[in-house]
């Protein structure tokens, strides 16, 4: 309608996904295993880049404990688990977990 002030649903989405590592000292002390493990984690996150979904991703270096960041577009959260779910660094069952944040608006360069 002409006069409907809601605006549509947007079919895509976007969402800043945090991964978290099993420790804070992780990037310093990592084993070979775990580094096996990243750089599975790197080319999954390429694939996504390649494909779109993925608008950036990376390490960030924070004092606290360094962590990676992931900025995604997806229909809905659920599609986001199933990013998730196919992580190699989730599937290695070694302690890294995900934090969803959806983005309410997202204003980037196309």
């Amino acid at each position: 309608m002409a006069n409907d002030p809601t605006p549509p649903v947007p079919a895509e989405r976007f969402f800043l996904i945090r991964l978290l590592p099993p420790r804070p000292t992780f990037q310093q002390d990592m084993t070979p295993a775990e580094a096996a493990t990243m750089r599975e984690h790197v080319v999954y996150w390429r694939g996504l880049l390649q494909a779109g979904t993925a608008i950036v991703f990376g390490p960030v270096a924070d004092p606290k404990g360094a962590w990676g960041v992931g900025i995604v577009r997806a229909a809905d959260e659920a599609a986001v688990r199933a990013l998730e779910a196919g992580d190699p660094a989730i599937r290695a069952g070694a302690g890294f977990r995900y934090e969803i944040l959806p983005m309410p608006t997202a204003v980037f360069r196309t």
